[in-house]
């Protein structure tokens, strides 16, 4: 093997890590793979990979990484997988949030949402990613990757249970909340939730390629999840394809610098590093 990497296994990745599983470069590095945007991020600043596709806030937080350029998993306007989850309150009335901390870049965009913007200070508490047990716990919840995908259009059977009665109930009274829908409401930027991340000078990986060689293999990427997430295959494609966007834009890129100095400013960082690229 040439090198080894370690992203996320959550289906927005996949266009990412396509090429190295089943594309051209198969076999040229060892893809390590894991439920947790965050267990990545500390294969990496244990040296352990090469590079990792990590939440962005690791950036500030792991000496001496680098970014690679342009190669993401953002959105411009929707994201649909990240999302705060009341039952049927309003943000500005929550007192008490339920993380789920597999994403420490949405959980400092969480604790912005509410400081920052709503003017408010909830009780934060970390949560395993089980809406019910969170929305009995807590006022608000925040749910990352697929299972807030699933919720995201409002097909609450895969996170609430299969009892029909019950999820039409519920289904009047849960309201979801996408994160980059309200960054952008209060900010005007997109966001950017992870990026490819090095300590070393250069890891010879072509990462822009194998993002399109796997944009271009948009159909294999859905049928390979269909079933394993529940969402109808064009709900699938149309997230894949309009909601996630694998390369930054100049409001991508200015909102990722806002959010590391609002995160700095609110103590959610020690320090604001420049950002700094790869050749």
């Amino acid at each position: 093997m040439d090198s080894r990497i370690s992203a996320s296994s959550y289906s927005n990745t996949a266009p990412l890590i396509w090429s190295f599983l089943y594309g051209s470069r198969r076999g040229s590095v060892e893809l390590i793979l894991d439920t947790a945007p965050a267990r990545s991020a500390q294969l990496l600043a244990e040296g352990r990979v090469s590079a990792a596709l990590v939440p962005v806030i690791a950036y500030q937080t792991i000496p001496g990484v680098r970014l690679v350029p342009d190669v993401c998993v953002g959105a411009r306007e929707q994201v649909r997988s990240v999302c705060l989850i009341t039952r049927g309150m309003e943000l500005e009335d929550v007192r008490t949030v339920a993380l789920d901390v597999s994403s420490k870049t949405s959980v400092a965009l969480t604790k912005i949402i509410f400081r920052e913007f709503l003017g408010i200070g909830p009780k934060f508490k970390p949560a395993e990613p089980d809406i019910d047990r969170m929305l009995e716990e807590s006022d608000c919840a925040l749910l990352i990757g697929d299972p807030a995908l699933a919720l995201s259009i409002c097909d609450f059977q895969f996170a609430i249970g299969s009892d029909q009665s019950q999820i039409a109930n519920r289904k009047s009274q849960i309201r979801v909340f996408d994160l980059v829908e309200l960054w952008r409401h209060y900010t005007g930027f997109g966001f950017v939730f992870a990026m490819w991340m090095t300590a070393l000078g250069s890891v010879g990986i072509d990462f822009a390629g194998a993002r399109d060689e796997g944009l271009g293999h948009i159909e294999e990427i859905i049928s390979n999840y269909e079933s394993e997430i529940g969402l109808p295959r064009d709900d699938f494609r149309r997230y894949l394809t309009s909601n996630i966007s694998y390369s930054i834009d100049e409001s991508m890129l200015n909102g990722l610098e806002l959010y590391f100095e609002l995160a700095l400013k609110n103590g959610l960082i020690e320090r604001n590093r420049r950002l700094e690229f790869v050749d």
